[in-house]
């Protein structure tokens, strides 16, 4: 599904002019349908085997109308919120509607067809009522989309990062029906079975399945209890109202035009400096966002798709807004999107993009966040992360004698930016404040490994007025012979400082770590060794600050000191903050008069 020069991040019909409903019956139905929603991911999460599914909330369900449009989603990580849609849309246009008969359920994972990558499955099931007349029609579409641990394709894992096109990375489903008006498509869930490493996938799949058909079930009792042309009413209400709420906000800011840059360290291959380039146009109440500029080598190893662009974008813009805005189509629809065809942000429909949908995709938040930080700078966080791919570990179990796909889904802290008022916190991963981890006890019951450490690390938060969160320190020791597979980034670009703030430390990572022959990854690592009582080390790179460190309250800078997140080295250094006494004795003190004519001298530096 190629993708021309200029897309809309539009709906596709006329939403209704003069809708009937009241607006609290509209609210109402708003209001369940996004707790249905909530309910397909809990599902997924209860009845899901695999910890990237139970554990991790990367996953995403949605609702949308019969014609396509999204009504209503949850709480999952929200660059799905687009890529959980498109999917749906490609198989309304490519089937049919007529296709699409009551008691089915189709799955789609395919990055082309308005996906991210492959290993993100959608699930997604047609919902059917009376309309009024006494004839049943489609009326609502349920979906639910997870990333799954494996796809096939040249390597375990779902990441393939130096295939050299999207086949290598695994296999693609478009779009299938799983069940057909309620017979299960045995031969279909074999080969979905067959072509995947994990035994526990197809079992993955059948959550994702049940949670479909659970949210079927309930929006049927919507439906039965208010009527389809009330909720079919309620949906256009809301889809116009979000219209409106989202044009009124963006109407309050300056008129301009903003430009930024971001960059990728490197691709899986090594090639530097994967350049992003955003201009965001503010005219009225309308706003253009605009990726002409971008990186558009071809030898390169960095692509994120269309629909995985379009989810960060999204994604960023919402966190900037009101956020009692609905998220629905109507709120997506006023985003003018313009995304050059054969970019790093949407590639021609041959490239791999397994690594790409984190990295070029993820900085997309990143650049926006840059453009707009005087615009909106209390606003201008990003929404972003600096990974590459998760840390991979194969090997086999020595209790069950299989080969084991250890995704390293556990807790730890990193790149979360501080905000206008307020320091970055927290000990989970900072992709959008809700991409879960397992506990390490959790994963130590799974997979043949011990977590020794995993602590902040000091002076790691970008200074600022507002400090940046700490990155951490994670030791694992494998307990039987292995191989690591994985990219790592943010090691010359780290997480940007806003308006004045510094950047967070960079990340580093080493593969048999303490041992004599280590293994410090400088992009890749294909496969590394790691024998059994051997570790892994990743020091995870800090958030950037907000505003200038010197107008950080002194009083602040020892707190930061006393719980180390800042060493007394740091608070001169990074804040011009005169210490006195000893941390050990907990007897430090602020020496005002130093610290005043500390930071006078570093202004007059300027």
């Amino acid at each position: 599904m190629q993708v021309d020069l200029v897309q809309l991040a539009g709906s596709r019909g006329r939403l209704s002019q003069d809708p009937t409903v009241d607006q609290v019956t509209a609210e109402v139905i708003r209001g369940a349908m996004e707790t249905i929603c909530f309910e397909m991911a809990v599902y997924v999460s209860r009845t899901a085997t695999t910890p990237i599914l139970n554990q991790s909330n990367e996953r995403n369900a949605t609702i949308l109308d019969a014609q396509g449009r999204l009504a209503a989603l949850s709480v999952g990580i929200p660059q799905f919120m687009l890529t959980s849609t498109l999917p749906v849309r490609f198989a309304l246009d490519y089937l049919g509607a007529d296709e699409f008969r009551e008691g089915d359920v189709f799955l789609a994972n395919d990055p082309y067809h308005g996906g991210g990558h492959l290993p993100d499955y959608n699930v997604f099931a047609p919902v059917f009522a009376d309309d009024g007349t006494g004839n049943r029609r489609m009326v609502l579409i349920a979906s639910i989309q997870c990333h799954h641990g494996d796809t096939g394709g040249g390597v375990p894992g779902g990441y393939n990062i130096t295939a050299t096109d999207v086949w290598g990375e695994g296999v693609r489903w478009p779009v299938l029906k799983v069940i057909d008006q309620g017979i299960e498509r045995r031969d279909v869930l074999y080969a979905l079975q067959t072509n995947n490493r994990i035994p526990s996938y197809i079992g993955d799949i059948r959550a994702q399945m049940g949670a479909a058909q659970l949210a079927v079930q309930r929006l049927g009792d919507v439906l039965g209890q208010y009527g389809t042309p009330t909720v079919e009413e309620s949906v256009d209400f809301m889809i116009d109202y979000a219209a409106r709420r989202f044009r009124e906000e963006v109407a309050q800011w300056t008129d301009g035009v903003y430009e930024a840059d971001a960059y990728v360290d490197h691709d899986p291959l090594g090639n530097p400096d994967i350049h992003l380039h955003v201009k965001i146009s503010v005219d009225g109440d309308r706003l253009v966002i605009d990726y002409t500029g971008s990186d558009e080598r071809q030898d390169i190893q960095a692509w994120s798709t269309f629909g995985n662009t379009r989810g960060y974008t999204i994604g960023q813009i919402a966190a900037m807004m009101d956020p009692e805005i609905p998220k629905n189509e109507g709120f997506f629809d006023q985003i003018e999107l313009i995304v050059p065809a054969g970019s790093v942000l949407n590639p021609n429909p041959d490239r791999p993009v397994s690594a790409g949908t984190h990295h070029p995709g993820a900085d997309v938040g990143e650049v926006i966040a840059v453009a707009m930080q005087h615009v909106l700078p209390a606003k201008a966080v990003p929404q972003s992360y600096k990974t590459g791919i998760p840390t991979i570990i194969v090997g086999i179990d020595p209790i069950t004698g299989e080969k084991f796909t250890d995704h390293s889904a556990e807790v730890y802290a990193g790149w979360c930016n501080a905000a206008q008022g307020m320091d970055a916190w927290g000990a989970q991963n900072a992709s959008f404040g809700n991409l879960w981890k397992a506990t390490a006890e959790i994963n130590e019951s799974l997979y043949p490994h011990i977590q020794w450490d995993r602590d902040y690390r000091t002076d790691s938060g970008g200074p600022g007025q507002w400090r940046g969160l700490c990155g951490s320190h994670y030791e694992k020791e494998v307990l039987v012979d292995a191989k690591v597979y994985t990219y790592v980034v943010g090691m010359k670009y780290p997480m940007p400082g806003i308006c004045g703030g510094l950047a967070g430390a960079p990340n580093k990572m080493v593969i048999r770590y303490g041992s004599d022959n280590p293994f410090t990854v400088k992009h890749t690592a294909e496969w590394e060794p790691i024998a059994a009582g051997e570790r892994i080390m990743y020091d995870y790179g800090g958030g950037g600050g907000w505003g200038d460190p010197l107008d950080r309250d002194p009083q602040a800078v020892l707190d930061d000191v006393l719980d180390e997140y800042v060493s007394v080295e740091g608070a001169l250094r990074d804040y011009a903050v005169v210490l006195n006494g000893s941390l050990e004795d907990l007897t430090l003190s602020i020496d005002a008069g130093a610290t005043a004519s500390a930071r006078a001298a570093r202004r007059a530096a300027r």
